[in-house]
């Protein structure tokens, strides 16, 4: 059996991993975006480590191994990732706060988690601040000081400043075909939203990157992605003005690459064996495509994770009697 030192390490060298696999996608985000993406990653870095160090104090636990292991400055980092750049420093800072403390330590802390801390935390400021949360900045950034300005409430951003993304375009729509959206709307690029398609292959490099290196296994990114493409597929009627998208429109938009890589394979939260996880990413896609295309939030990863974290006993129930029946 290992030791429990054996297994500290190789938690701290996976987070190490995960943190290294998030840089492409977070560069990418910073030539798109500018400071606000920076900002965004030391605000919630702060909050988080800050919030587990209390947390740790009150429940009389080592601060030293639980804070140097990684698994906060992580959900820390796929939080302010998740976030709009610029958005105002307090909602930062409540989102690290609420994943700190109802997404990880209310349940005993790291390992006991039924959901993923950083999903769980963007999803509350997107219900409580949902205003906050849709103002996503336009493809040029804020020099430093403007940048600081804006996000700490000194000034205020100007409206051309301010667009709706892709997928909140494409869920307004009702007139345009999909060529004409995609030519009038500075928010659209080549197949999605314009650089964000650069973010998601960022992130995509990542994700190939840890599964080289065995982070994590294949079942669950494959089973998302997959899912996502194939009832996209189903429900694109072409190019008219209802459309809803193509699949590599979805793939290449939104947290979908993020969310494939970075957020159903977290495996505290997630299913743990093979077949439940494929399960699980299909369902995680499923969701995020209908919460996209029907529901009233234009990205729904957060909350397609989050639904799915209820369903992990089941699955794990039905890949059991899976194996029980093959078995016999």
């Amino acid at each position: 059996m290992p030791s429990l030192e054996s297994v500290d390490d190789r938690l701290q060298q996976a987070m190490k991993l995960v943190l290294l696999a998030t840089l492409p996608g977070a560069l990418m985000m910073f030539w798109l975006y500018g400071w606000g993406v920076l900002i965004n990653l030391i605000l919630a870095g702060i909050a988080a480590l800050s919030v587990e160090a209390a947390m740790l104090h009150l429940r009389k636990r080592p601060l030293g191994a639980s804070l140097s292991d990684g698994s906060a400055l992580v959900s820390a980092t796929l939080l302010a990732l998740a976030l709009p750049p610029y958005c105002p420093w307090w909602l930062t800072v409540s989102a690290a706060a609420f994943a700190m403390v109802l997404g990880k330590h209310l349940y005993g802390g790291v390992g006991s988690n039924p959901f993923n801390p950083a999903m769980l935390g963007v999803a509350l400021v997107l219900v409580t601040f949902p205003q906050q949360m849709t103002h996503w900045p336009s493809s040029h950034g804020m020099d430093l000081s403007s940048a600081l300005q804006q996000v700490f409430g000194f000034g205020q951003a100007p409206d051309a400043w301010v667009r709706a993304t892709a997928l909140d375009s494409l869920r307004i729509n009702k007139s345009l075909t999909m060529d004409e959206l995609f030519s009038a709307n500075p928010a659209f690029g080549h197949f999605g939203g314009r650089g964000v398609e650069w973010v998601n292959l960022a992130f995509l490099a990542g994700g190939a990157f840890l599964l080289q290196r065995k982070v994590f296994s294949w079942h669950a990114p494959v089973g998302m992605l997959a899912s996502l493409f194939v009832i996209s597929l189903l429900c694109w009627n072409g190019s008219g003005s209802d459309s809803h998208g193509s699949p590599l429109f979805h793939l290449l938009t939104g947290a979908t690459m993020l969310g494939a890589f970075f957020i159903v394979t977290e495996p505290v939260s997630g299913a743990k064996s093979p077949i439940a996880r494929l399960l699980f990413g299909a369902g995680v896609g499923l969701l995020t495509y209908l919460i996209r295309t029907w529901g009233g939030y234009p990205d729904g990863v957060a909350f397609a994770v989050l639904l799915m974290n209820l369903c992990v006993p089941a699955l794990e129930r039905f890949a059991v009697a899976r194996q029980e029946q093959s078995a016999s």
